[in-house]
């Protein structure tokens, strides 16, 4: 299998794995409970907190450990906005956000809120004259992904951190899809609620963690015990935990590595596809995108039998996101971006990573050109 759709998911580390078995079997007691193992346990989970703190420079207090990015973007712009409703009531977002972020914001839409969707140009970036017009007296809640995970585009977040931040609004960013890829900057970029998701870094799935700034201006998930200093209770996910942690630690032992070897496969891959194949358009951003990720449109044949035909040879891509997985309409992505319906119908995305070779760059190329009967 030649596998290109880390954007989706990774093949977990052997590192990462390796170190979750022991709280797998023999360390399996609860973190709550008073006796010495136990004890010892809650110690290793928040040897795991701070050592993802320590990572991004910030405080181990401002890191919530969730099941993943989802619950950390639902859990961000719901209580959020929910906590400032006597503020005001009008939040903003952009137009090709995550289906995690702009169903949660359809839902807030649903109960009172007002909500602006701010657009993109044909690279996937947003327009920041258009966020700077959408701000109102009663703005409370900027949330703007730090790279979109079909383009691949990266957004200008400290920027954007920094009009918010003028404005006394609180800023929330999904970076499901850099952190541990690229670098983050929390404090430069005046990020207040930042998403994250494990099995995006080589890391399990099923864990993550919420970044909150100023946890006296945020509220609770829901109600419970004494976890997570009582905002997100709930026994915890001790071996996800610990695998999240070694797999953050993986990730910027060899930050620079990974940024390097990956971007040389995209190019790589970006190049020859378009010498092998005429007529291909690669979107996104030409300089302000992800080290792997390659969104591209061909002509004269769908994505479905693309993808088909990829998966009959044993290559892994995607036609957009995993979490549209299934779904009958076009991107949202591609279509904010201007692309029609039937380009997007043609777009497949590739995502590169570190187990990747240019091997399988190669032979992935000689066969989609097979496929288009080049």
């Amino acid at each position: 299998m030649i596998y290109l759709d880390n954007a989706a998911t990774t093949k977990m580390d052997s590192q990462v794995l390796e170190a979750m078995l022991p709280y797998l079997s023999e360390s399996y007691l609860n973190p709550s409970a008073f006796y010495q193992g136990a004890v010892k346990i809650r110690m290793q989970v928040e040897g795991a907190r701070r050592s993802i703190a320590e990572k991004l420079g910030v405080p181990s207090d401002t890191i919530f450990f969730t099941s993943g990015g989802t619950e950390s973007d639902n859990w961000a712009i719901r209580l959020a906005a929910q906590l400032q409703c006597e503020k005001g009531k009008h939040i903003i977002t952009c137009a090709i956000e995550h289906p995690a972020v702009l169903n949660t914001f359809k839902y807030l839409q649903e109960n009172g809120y007002d909500v602006t969707y701010v657009g993109v140009d044909r690279s996937g970036r947003i327009d920041l004259t258009q966020l700077k017009e959408s701000i109102r007296e009663d703005t409370v809640l900027i949330s703007i992904m730090h790279a979109n995970n079909e383009l691949g585009t990266i957004e200008p977040i400290e920027e954007i951190g920094q009009i918010a931040h003028e404005k006394d609004i609180l800023f929330h960013t999904d970076a499901v899809q850099t952190f541990g890829h690229i670098p983050i900057d929390v404090d430069g970029c005046n990020i207040d609620l930042m998403s994250v998701s494990g099995h995006k870094l080589y890391g399990p799935k099923g864990i993550g963690f919420l970044y909150i700034r100023d946890r006296r201006r945020f509220g609770r998930l829901h109600f419970g015990g004494s976890q997570e200093k009582g905002l997100r209770p709930g026994t915890e996910n001790v071996p996800g935990i610990i695998g999240l942690s070694k797999a953050v630690e993986i990730a910027y032992d060899r930050l620079e590595q990974d940024i390097t070897s990956v971007s040389a496969l995209r190019d790589l891959f970006a190049a020859e596809i378009k010498k092998a194949i005429p007529g291909v358009c690669i979107n996104g951003d030409n300089e302000h995108h992800l080290p792997g990720t390659v969104n591209v449109t061909f002509k004269g044949i769908l994505g479905e039998s693309l993808l088909i035909a990829l998966d009959q040879s044993g290559i892994c891509a995607s036609a957009g996101s995993a979490c549209s997985a299934g779904a009958i309409e076009p991107s949202h992505v591609l279509i904010a971006c201007g692309l029609t319906p039937d380009e997007a119908g043609r777009t497949l995305r590739f995502s590169i990573g570190r187990n990747n070779t240019p091997e399988e760059i190669l032979k992935t190329i000689s066969v989609l050109k097979t496929i288009c009967r080049v």
